[in-house]
């Protein structure tokens, strides 16, 4: 019975994560329209590096760079030096929301299969949503701040360039 619970439950938050991946993408579209937007645009929830190492976000990265998953987002590749990074970070700004969105719906729905269905099968519904949602988040999250760094160390060189340093 327990086994049965953690697959049915596993396999339905499978599910719910895909079909979240869409309910991100259309509620983002309507955040994007308020002035909430600029607020959530800029969340940083792990600042620390040696966290995001020891809840695996490398190796999620390593994944995502070297399975079918990589084919997923193509506006967010860096594929050469004169890349827009403003571009390329706003595309990651809205994966990382859709991917937020996500997850707080199938959480919510996590919550109330814990009630209805039982507490394992929720439990193991939030398994894939972590993996497929709150991970792909996170990792937006590191590789913005990456880009942030290269974009303001270019603003600080034109600024210098403007001074005559």
């Amino acid at each position: 019975m327990i086994i049965k619970q953690l697959i049915l439950g596993f396999t339905f938050g499978i599910s719910m994560s895909f079909i979240s991946w869409i309910v991100g993408m259309v509620l983002n579209g309507l955040l994007m329209k308020t002035e909430y937007y600029e607020k959530v645009s800029n969340l940083n929830f792990i600042k620390n590096k040696g966290l995001n190492k020891k809840i695996g976000i490398k190796n999620f990265k390593w994944v995502v760079k070297n399975t079918f998953f990589k084919f997923f987002n193509q506006k967010i590749k860096l594929e050469h030096k004169n890349a827009d990074l403003t571009e390329i970070r706003s595309e990651m700004t809205l994966s990382e929301i859709s991917h937020l969105i996500g997850f707080l719906f199938v959480s919510i729905v996590a919550s109330y299969k814990s009630i209805t269905t039982g507490i394992l099968f929720g439990l193991a519904m939030m398994i894939p949503n972590i993996l497929m949602n709150l991970y792909p988040s996170l990792l937006q999250q590191e590789n913005k701040r990456r880009i942030n760094k290269i974009l303001n160390r270019k603003i600080k060189t034109v600024a210098n360039k403007g001074m005559g340093k």
